[in-house]
């Protein structure tokens, strides 16, 4: 950003442009005032010449009136022209009434769509009144709060009320609180139903969070600034609104006040300007301020008629401004920027109801309605570019109902085993995320929207809870029968009839097995009496069985020493050298031969050794896989039997279902973001996912197919 204009610069810039044209133009027209002022002879000749004028005028009009009024009614007679003049005037205003009365239904549509698009325009200034700063609120990006998660929306509001003014976030924290109390509600409804499932009661129940705390922190902070600033704000507002009613009551002080056509108008031209730099008003108090101001502005004009000269000048000055306006406009109808012309029109109204003043009448008319014309384009497009993104809201909309209804699916089915629910689980996850990332949709369905998520969210996680509430129950069962094989393997560990106590102890084995998960608090207890009540028993029976198979004791000693030779191994800088010397203790590794049963834990020793240089070198996760299967295949030819070898084949095609199967489910996900790029987070993940499984999918097809060819 920091080689690139920043857009709120480049905004106030574009906005500055128009104010720069008129403040040009006015400085040009008061050079010319003060040219054409003349000295102080010259202005009394001036005057003099006037007075002489209208005593003519005076004569003239006596000689009509048979010359019947004296001398001294001169002056009442040019008052009472003003007033028959105004009385002409209100005249004018009762009989465009009676003609917009007779206006067809067509055109008064039209009028009332004008009418709307200009209040639209007065509602934003009005606001924007208040203060110069809060129009910023426009450039701060709205973004998508709805697709952030609980700390993204902390981060968020942070940097809000670190960076921007309090004044031009007002909208943005809003729904940054709105987001963050609705998905923080969420939780704390999972945390209770969690709670209430394993047992507890409601009234004990208790959820706090370090990110709640920090969000109220800054939030607080927020408050504190936004009601000090508003605060200080009101006093200026008042202060700001009595300036201005003062400078009212001066102008209405300078109608009929004597002085002299020249002396007036460069009065109200201070006036003027005053006006414009007297800051801003509270926002109920801006349009019948203004409206007030302007009446006695047109009643100025009014007196100013009785010098054509002043008055010509500035219907001339106040048309070629306007003209200028209508031009910037008519250009700003042609932005692609929507909202940003939107606003510069706001400034363009303001300029032209505020700053500049009426032209003749004959031009009136002609000039409001293009202005109004260009008025309206920009308003057309405004319009166009919300129904786009209702469009948009309205597409996000079917994909979350479509969400809605996979999670629905996903809940109706009953969950049975723990990796079943434990799968499921994680498709409502990713779902969920789905659904966060889908977008806005229209605001008269948010609520209900969100509701429905909800409640398709609590409906899943309760039968969750009660499935593992449930199976809890069956854990503690599963516990008192792992407790009673314990006391079997504890009685016969030291057994010395290793004919009948082997297969008894294979049996309670297999039995450990089949019972199923138990409590996690108990369960490596429980495991680790068992397994040393059997490696007991076993390290006997193999230490007799030993002394048969002498051999398979020294194998097993110099595939020690080779796992010792191994990890004592220094890497080279080539990685083509680095596998071509793990492929030699592999080769070495399985010329040894066979170790006694007992002793086969040494395999695992070994692959664990390979993991350590794997990590080392560059090589994939899959070749490394193969490398080390190699030498699985040797000792299954070695102990050539054929049920180990049906097993292997087994496991290894319910890897291959598995992964398919969890393949599918992740192209399924992916079809609710058929048009997203793929360099988005979340569907980036889901790629990096799809790529690692298909990896490990050819990798047991490889295992399979090697299996197979033994």
């Amino acid at each position: 950003m920091s080689e690139q204009e920043d857009p709120r610069n480049q905004n106030e810039e574009n906005q500055g442009k128009s104010k720069e044209r008129i403040s040009e133009d006015a400085d040009v027209f008061l050079d010319k005032e003060e040219k054409s002022t003349p000295k102080k002879e010259e202005t009394l000749e001036k005057e003099s010449t006037v007075e002489e004028q209208d005593i003519e005028d005076a004569d003239v009009s006596l000689e009509k009136e048979e010359k019947s009024n004296p001398k001294e009614e001169e002056t009442l007679e040019k008052e009472s022209k003003v007033e028959e003049q105004d009385i002409e005037i209100e005249d004018a205003d009762v009989s465009l009434e009676k003609e917009e009365k007779s206006i067809p239904k067509g055109e008064e549509t039209l009028e009332k769509e004008s009418k709307v698009e200009e209040q639209d325009i007065e509602d934003a200034n009005a606001e924007d009144s208040e203060d110069a700063d809060i129009s910023r609120r426009h450039d701060i990006e709205m973004k998508d709060y709805h697709a952030m998660s609980l700390d993204e929306l902390v981060l968020e509001i942070e940097n809000l009320v670190k960076k921007e003014k309090v004044q031009s976030i007002k909208d943005h924290v809003s729904n940054v609180k709105i987001e963050f109390d609705k998905k923080f509600n969420e939780v704390i409804e999972e945390k209770k139903e969690e709670f209430l499932a394993e047992g507890g009661n409601i009234i004990d129940f208790h959820y706090s969070s370090p990110v709640k705390k920090n969000f109220n922190t800054i939030y607080f902070d927020y408050r504190e600034k936004r009601d000090h600033y508003y605060s200080q704000l009101k006093k200026n507002l008042n202060t700001n609104l009595k300036t201005r009613l003062g400078i009212i009551e001066e102008l209405k002080s300078m109608i009929g006040s004597g002085e002299s056509m020249t002396s007036s108008f460069k009065q109200f031209k201070e006036l003027q300007e005053r006006w414009k730099n007297a800051g801003s008003v509270p926002r109920n108090d801006y349009n019948t301020v203004w409206n007030n101001y302007q009446h006695h502005i047109e009643r100025f004009y009014d007196f100013l008629h009785l010098d054509r000269e002043f008055r010509d000048m500035d219907f001339k000055y106040n048309l070629d401004q306007k003209l200028k306006i209508i031009d910037r406009a008519e250009e700003l109808s042609q932005e692609e920027d929507v909202n940003r012309s939107f606003r510069e029109l706001q400034l363009l109204h303001k300029m032209w109801k505020e700053e500049l003043g009426p032209v003749a009448r004959e031009y009136r008319d002609e000039i409001w309605d293009k202005f109004s014309e260009a008025t309206k384009l920009i308003h057309e497009k405004r319009q166009t570019h919300f129904e786009e993104l209702d469009q948009k809201r309205e597409e996000h909309l079917l994909v979350k109902k479509e969400i809605i209804q996979q999670i629905e699916k996903l809940t109706e089915k009953e969950m049975t085993q723990h990796k079943n629910a434990q799968d499921r689980i994680k498709n409502v996850g990713q779902l969920r995320d789905l659904f966060f990332k889908a977008g806005s949709v229209p605001k008269s369905k948010q609520d209900e929207t969100w509701d429905a998520f909800r409640k398709v969210t609590r409906e899943f996680n309760k039968k969750k809870n009660d499935f593992y509430k449930d199976l809890k129950k069956d854990q503690y069962d599963n516990l008192e029968k792992k407790k009673k094989l314990i006391e079997i393997a504890e009685n016969y560990k030291n057994s010395e009839d290793f004919k009948v106590t082997t297969p008894l102890m294979k049996k309670i084995q297999n039995d450990w097995k089949d019972i199923g998960h138990v409590p996690r608090k108990d369960s490596d207890k429980i495991w680790k009496q068992f397994k040393a009540a059997c490696n007991d028993y076993f390290d006997k029976f193999h230490t007799h069985k030993n002394d048969e198979n002498n051999g398979e004791i020294q194998a097993f000693n110099e595939k020690r020493d080779l796992i010792t030779k191994l990890k004592d191994e220094v890497l080279s800088d080539d990685d083509e050298v680095n596998v071509k010397l793990v492929k030699s203790y592999i080769s070495k590794w399985n010329d040894i031969g066979m170790v006694p049963n007992q002793k086969r834990y040494v395999e695992n020793k070994f692959n664990r050794a390979l993991d350590q240089i794997f990590k080392k070198i560059d090589v994939s996760k899959t070749d490394a896989e193969l490398m080390k299967y190699q030498n699985k295949l040797q000792n299954l030819l070695d102990t050539d039997d054929s049920n180990s070898i049906y097993k292997e084949q087994t496991f290894l095609r319910k890897k291959i279902d598995e992964t398919k199967a969890e393949l599918q489910q992740l192209e399924n996900n992916l079809q609710f973001f058929s048009n997203a790029d793929r360099e988005n987070p979340l569907v980036k993940d889901v790629y990096n996912t799809m790529d690692k499984l298909k990896g490990d999918l050819e990798m047991w097809k490889t295992k399979l197919q090697k299996i197979k060819a033994l």
